[in-house]
């Protein structure tokens, strides 16, 4: 039976997406309060309540929408923010970079489905420039005295020592931001989405091809990262459907082109925000990408030369955008790049508000 354009089906709408994403981030909530227990509840009990007020509160004041905070958006983007911190960064920076994230990276520019750029992330970068000290210290990452759960081996039975610890350290480690603790649980909810068609292979695959490629022809020596941390962008902030592309060429593109920029910032001395920024800056040219690899129409002949140059073009423009983050990040300037974001999304919100007023229908 073919559906009519105007009957949403059962299963398939805005709630039911979100749904399926906490479901698919359980077993890292899971894993976060074996290593810490309670913190990580609270931290996460914190930023979802400060998720939902933001929502409520601006998508009713300026978007006019009084149910907005139904939609289950706000407690993934909490979710997703939780898991970029650690486990002792304190309760009032996770409500701000919560209430950031979905004022800043949702409700001004014009609700669920429209923001250019994933809103966890947002809220992220939000807490790393207006809570510098904090966010940038050392001390943030020294948490050995909270854990519950330490370190085991769970293979204590190979031979292989090195093995041994590779395995135990895959299912459960507790180094890092607190979304990185089982490279298997992040693995896990990203198949459960792939199975429930949430997300697609081309973003993840492209993603993790071109970062392996890279460390095998370049090399990884002296380069410090998590697999976790990786990983989990790539399954839950990297396929964002607003801020990714639409076309599966556009992705296959774009995970590719975010694998080298992750590289790069990586190369480049980029300790924590490597793949922050990888995520963000392609968000930035998510249109372009779908734009350039849009399908040709029934019976037209794809004009290949066109192609060609239209995604060297646009492959240099995100390499030069390579280069301004890496410049800015090495003089500490990227955080001006923060209040330029905020300036344009105030300014194109009151530009589409305004609009909005003088030209009723």
């Amino acid at each position: 039976m073919i559906l009519n354009p105007f009957i949403k089906p059962r299963f398939n709408g805005t709630q039911m997406v979100m749904i399926d994403v906490i479901i698919a981030l359980l077993p890292l909530v899971f894993v976060g309060w074996l290593a810490y227990g309670g913190v990580l509840i609270q931290l996460i009990g914190i930023a979802v309540l400060s998720a939902l007020l933001a929502d409520f509160l601006f998508s009713s004041l300026l978007l006019k929408r009084f149910t907005s905070v139904l939609d289950g958006s706000a407690i993934v983007t909490a979710l997703l923010l939780v898991f970029t911190v650690s486990p002792i960064t304190p309760w009032y920076v996770v409500a701000f970079g919560a209430f950031s994230a979905i004022l800043f990276g949702k409700v001004l520019w014009g609700g669920l489905g429209k923001n250019r750029f994933n809103p966890a992330l947002v809220g992220r970068e939000f807490m790393s420039v207006f809570f510098a000290s904090i966010m940038t210290s050392p001390n943030i990452w020294k948490f050995k005295d909270l854990i519950q759960t330490p370190n085991s081996n769970f293979f204590k039975g190979l031979e292989d020592g090195f093995l041994s610890d590779y395995f135990s350290s895959v299912l459960f480690q507790t180094k890092g931001a607190m979304g990185e603790y089982s490279i298997v649980c992040i693995a896990l909810g990203g198949l459960y989405l792939l199975l429930r068609n949430r997300i697609s292979w081309h973003i993840p695959f492209s993603l993790l091809a071109t970062f392996t490629l890279l460390n095998w022809l370049v090399g990884d020596i002296g380069l410090s990262y998590s697999m976790g941390g990786i990983l989990l962008g790539t399954i839950f902030m990297a396929t964002d459907m607003p801020s990714s592309p639409t076309t599966k060429n556009g992705k296959i593109y774009y995970g590719l082109m975010i694998g080298v920029a992750t590289f790069a910032f990586l190369k480049g001395g980029i300790r924590y925000e490597y793949m922050s920024y990888s995520i963000l800056l392609m968000n930035g040219f998510s249109d372009q990408v779908s734009l350039v690899f849009k399908p040709n129409a029934w019976g037209v002949v794809g004009d290949w030369k066109g192609r060609l140059e239209a995604v060297f073009m646009l492959s240099l423009k995100i390499g030069c955008a390579i280069l301004a983050v890496l410049s800015l990040y090495y003089y500490d300037l990227i955080h001006f790049l923060v209040f330029i974001y905020i300036v344009y999304v105030v300014l194109k919100f009151n530009y589409s508000f305004s609009n909005k007023v003088n030209n009723v229908v």
